[in-house]
């Protein structure tokens, strides 16, 4: 069978090592994953509700503070992923994911001793203050450790395929970690979920240090100067590869953001929430052993556009609902987390070859995912900015239920993001199934 076209040459995929990686490398290799999770899902589900619930902090101080906090994060991103090739290029990947863990500990921790130490209503303030230091510090910590964890993993793996494996047990562990992390709440409370934080923390660090190293790394020692930063949009396949990426990642969020008020105001279905969150995942984390499967004959790029399809599918299905059609979104939960997991695996394994075909591999990882994580944090801003608006324009009122055949909660939930996918899928198609030469062509 001839290569997809999104394949990459043997000489430039073989640049990352001659020996497949087997399965336990891999497991040591995502184990941090597992405990990466736990700063991703609490903080945007679990400490608002904990905040404001427990000690009566104004949810609309809350909302403001996360937002600012989060978009300054972002503008770190870019030059962590430099430091990052500095870093790899003195051989401290372990090191510094090591001291960028504890750093995103210390943070977590005081994010939920805080208000109980410092009560909002005693000091606001000063409560703003730790507030606003504790947040930038887990960011910090979390955005530090995930690029040179991200930039690592670039580096492992001989092929598309061995990518792709690398990718999906990092994503796979982090899936892991979104299921425990959204268990254990319930059943001990805050203290409960910073314990259980620090063992998984302890254990993916203990494993990672006995992890593959990643390959001697060329990064120049001026890594640090703001030029080169820019230099991954020298590279146009990159570029197209962003477009993509951006326009699918927004379409993801937005019904992340409004999947609760679609279950209780489209559903009425409030009660069966965590049920579908957790099937969701679950279903996600199952099936990527087959999509890992479908790699080596289909390509990450088909793959990817695969997943696209079915996403579309489910979010069309999920526009035909109606209120008490309980089973009938089951069964949109269970195909659209069936779609999560090309969305996870297969954009992380095409920049790494990317990365590689553009001539910089072992050299401008971490600037490639530092703007990656950067695009990120900007898909998640992007989608509640559009959809949140557009919802209060066409008059949705949360906690009422919405009937009728397209209610603006259907059409904000279903289908504008079916419509990015497509457009979605159409880039993707363009740049990366059918092949245009123009974009093949390494990096300046």
């Amino acid at each position: 069978m001839n290569p997809p076209p999104c394949s990459l040459p043997a000489n430039v995929m073989g640049a990352a090592g001659s020996a497949p990686l087997h399965a336990l490398a891999l497991l040591r290799y995502g184990a941090p994953s597992l405990a990466f999770a736990f700063v991703a899902l609490p903080l945007y589900v679990y400490l608002p509700e904990h905040y404001a619930t427990r000690y009566a902090v104004p949810l609309g101080y809350l909302g403001a503070v996360l937002l600012i906090t989060r978009f300054a994060d972002a503008l770190f991103d870019p030059w962590l992923g430099r430091l990052a090739d500095h870093l790899l290029r003195h051989g401290l990947a372990k090191p510094a994911l090591t001291a960028a863990s504890v750093l995103m500990f210390t943070g977590f921790a005081a994010l939920f001793a805080l208000p109980a130490l410092l009560p909002f209503e005693a000091d606001p303030a000063r409560f703003t203050l730790g507030f606003v230091g504790a947040l930038l510090l887990t960011y910090l910590g979390f955005s530090a450790a995930s690029i040179v964890h991200q930039a690592w993993g670039a580096m492992l793996g001989r092929n598309e395929t061995e990518l792709a494996r690398t990718v999906a047990w990092r994503e796979g562990l982090g899936l892991a970690g979104v299921l425990l992390a959204a268990l254990v709440p319930q059943l001990g409370g805050a203290p409960a979920l910073v314990v259980v934080f620090a063992f998984a923390l302890l254990a993916g660090l203990v494993l990672l240090w006995r992890a593959p190293d990643p390959a001697p790394h060329r990064a120049a020692t001026h890594a640090l100067h703001w030029r080169s930063l820019l230099a991954p949009l020298h590279n146009p396949r990159f570029v197209a590869l962003l477009a993509v990426f951006v326009t699918s990642g927004i379409a993801a969020a937005i019904p992340a953001t409004l999947v609760l008020f679609f279950i209780r105001d489209r559903l009425d279905a409030a009660a069966l929430a965590g049920v579908y969150l957790f099937a969701y995942f679950a279903a996600a984390g199952l099936l990527v052993p087959l999509w890992l499967r479908a790699v080596p004959r289909l390509g990450a790029a088909r793959c990817w556009l695969l997943g696209m399809a079915m996403a579309v599918a489910a979010f069309v299905w999920a526009a035909l609902l109606q209120p008490g059609d309980r089973w009938g979104y089951a069964l949109v939960v269970v195909l659209s987390g069936a779609a999560l997991g090309p969305d996870l695996v297969m954009p992380p394994a095409l920049l790494a070859g990317v990365i590689r075909a553009g001539g910089h591999g072992n050299r401008f990882e971490g600037a490639y995912f530092g703007l990656w994580n950067f695009a990120t944090k900007l898909n998640l801003a992007l989608a509640a900015g559009l959809a949140l608006p557009l919802l209060a324009l066409f008059g949705y009122r949360p906690g009422t239920l919405e009937t009728g055949a397209l209610p603006p909660l259907v059409v904000a939930y279903c289908l504008l993001p079916s419509l990015l996918k497509l457009v979605s899928a159409g880039l993707l198609w363009h740049f990366f199934v059918r092949g245009r030469p123009g974009l093949a062509a390494s990096a300046s």
